[in-house]
């Protein structure tokens, strides 16, 4: 243990402090509860009003800038999840465990709010709300252990063995994540391939995709606040008798 505390960066033990946790999420909320506002109306109002029609597919085309954003993030969070139960499992750390119970709520919302664009979107272009799609059903298959992660934690009254289970089910479900990414190319399917990516030239033009951008950026945004105020109240649940948390209680 002391020969992993060498390469270790401090503020990754700090974090095992509910504490000090607690009080760096407080500070860091609102630098990107500010950007996340700016960024979703900015890319909203661009994306509604400002960016062109697709040639193909007309207006019908605008709900990418929500159902991309979503499913990116539900994929994110996942892998997120993930790892914060991984780190729970290996070092125990509590707050870590208190991030991955917090990630579960949020990533389902996105998932489904992914699955819903994508059969809004989905009717007037492929004829169908829904189809049997690589891709399509590997994102219901994600929803799935979303849910069962959130009811996993709810099946035990142990906090500890409620974060060790789900932390397992949350790794084995990580194969999950490359299924969703490359379904597109490992398998005919009716979903196209990705909007845009980090290593290629987006082919739309940039009224279009920039937008976009704006807008992943802005869910990334939203999600950072909406999981350090998730988290936040998960230590104060759980540290409900620790005596810094009464009197931070008393002062409010």
């Amino acid at each position: 243990m002391a020969e992993n505390k060498k390469w270790m960066p401090r503020w990754f033990y700090q974090m095992a402090s509910p504490r000090w946790s607690y009080e760096i999420m407080g500070k860091l909320m609102p630098w990107f509860a500010i950007p996340a506002a700016v960024l979703l109306v900015l890319g909203i109002a661009w994306a509604l009003a400002f960016a062109p029609q697709d040639y193909q597919q007309g207006n019908s085309f605008r709900i990418i800038y929500i159902h991309v954003p979503s499913a990116i993030l539900a994929q994110s969070c996942y892998m997120l999840m993930a790892v914060a139960g991984a780190i729970g499992l290996i070092w125990k750390m509590k707050v870590a465990d208190m991030v991955a119970k917090s990630c579960a709520p949020i990533g389902a919302t996105m998932a489904i709010l992914a699955l819903a664009t994508g059969a809004i979107w989905g009717k007037p272009t492929w004829g169908s709300w829904w189809v049997w799609d690589a891709r399509l059903t590997s994102m219901l298959i994600l929803l799935f252990l979303y849910l069962g992660v959130i009811a996993l934690h709810s099946a035990f009254e142990s906090e500890a063995t409620a974060a060790q289970a789900t932390a397992v089910l949350a790794l084995v479900g990580l194969v999950n994540i490359p299924i969703i990414k490359y379904s597109v190319e490992w398998w005919n399917t009716l979903h196209q391939p990705a909007t845009f990516t980090l290593t290629e030239r987006p082919a739309m033009p940039a009224e279009m995709w920039v937008p976009l951008l704006i807008m992943v950026i802005g869910f990334y945004c939203f999600f950072a606040v909406s999981l350090m105020m998730r988290t936040r109240n998960e230590i104060i649940h759980r540290e409900r008798r620790a005596s810094w948390v009464r009197e931070l209680i008393e002062k409010q």
